[in-house]
């Protein structure tokens, strides 16, 4: 019994995912970017609003612009970046593996991800949440119609198991049409092989954008079944490039909160305002807390703007609301922690 004990423990051990076997954390990430003088960051290929390569292949989106602002805020150099496009199978042993310094790539923050993988979430750039697309042929107008419909999914994804959840707690038949990547599952929507696809809302708002004359052919269900907080990841145990990573996240939402912008922030350094002249590091040392210029909160503003206008840069566009991706003052969840 014994010896089959031993057997059964090492078969398991052998056939637990590679993801769950995390490699420690490099011994200095900012040491490592500075040498080589770029970040690489790890993002979504073709995610309308977050990061998607232009016509001259220079990604852009919400994502790719938080590449930037860190780059900016450690190299002093938005442009010092090398964009790595990974799939949702990629990502996470890109990470492990040392292949990028930085992940920012619509990943909901879990437990069994930070428990398991070896990462740690910085922040959260977007909340967002499951939903439903299906075509305006079909005459649905709510997901709880959806009784026995073919739904397209990402296998192994959040996505799979809170349709499954949604489905089984309103007593409704599902019908799961499994893919492994993106690009199946949106052709595959078009070509009429499943009734709904469903995703994270705000992928589902990227995907109609970029149906251009036909994006009204195509109705987002205003339901929303799960709490979906995207955000940064890094390596677990390197925390003097965590802290970098998360305080680049609270400048982008302290420059909105004080009324700081791209066009503006130079008139900020004269300010007389405490905050203010923390903030742009003309008063305290908060920059060489982090090993960085004390200005570098300024470079970071300067580079991309603040949160709020990323956002009305990228995502307005799809025609999300900003709702709780709201400031906290504004009745929604983005806060920043006090600068001082």
């Amino acid at each position: 019994m014994k010896r089959f004990l031993a057997g059964a423990v090492a078969l398991l051990a052998s056939a637990l995912p590679a993801l769950a076997q995390a490699p420690a954390a490099p011994a200095d990430t900012v040491a490592a970017i500075r040498a080589r003088g770029q970040l690489a960051c790890g993002v979504t290929p073709n995610t309308i609003g977050f990061a998607t390569p232009d016509g001259r292949g220079v990604f852009r989106g919400l994502d790719a612009d938080y590449c930037r602002a860190v780059a900016a805020a450690l190299l002093g150099d938005p442009e010092k970046v090398r964009f790595v496009p990974l799939s949702a199978q990629q990502r996470f042993t890109a990470l492990q593996a040392g292949e990028i310094d930085l992940l920012v790539r619509a990943t909901t923050w879990t437990l069994s991800r930070e428990a398991q993988l070896g990462l740690v979430f910085a922040g959260v750039n977007y909340y967002d949440g499951n939903g439903f697309m299906v075509r305006r042929s079909l005459g649905v107008t709510s997901a709880t119609q959806l009784d026995g419909a073919s739904v397209c999914l990402q296998s192994g994804s959040t996505t799979e198991l809170n349709v499954a959840d949604y489905f089984r707690a309103n007593r409704m038949r599902l019908q799961p049409v499994l893919f492994d990547n993106i690009e199946e599952i949106r052709s595959s929507f078009v070509a009429g092989r499943c009734d709904a696809y469903s995703s994270d809302t705000s992928t589902l708002a990227a995907f109609r954008a970029g149906q251009g004359a036909q994006a009204g052919d195509y109705v987002l269900l205003p339901e929303v079944i799960s709490k979906e907080p995207l955000g940064p990841l890094v390596r677990k145990g390197d925390f003097r490039w965590f802290d970098i990573v998360r305080w680049t996240h609270f400048a982008l939402v302290t420059a909105e909160e004080m009324g700081i912008t791209q066009a503006n922030v130079d008139s900020f350094l004269t300010s007389t305002n405490p905050d203010v002249q923390r903030f742009t590091g003309r008063t305290g040392d908060l920059g060489r807390m982090l090993g960085l210029e004390n200005d570098w909160a300024v470079r970071v503003v300067r580079s991309v703007g603040n949160f709020g206008e990323m956002w009305e840069r990228h995502i307005t566009p799809l025609g999300s609301p900003r709702g709780i991706n709201n400031l906290w003052t504004r009745g929604g969840l983005q806060y920043a922690p006090p600068m001082r």
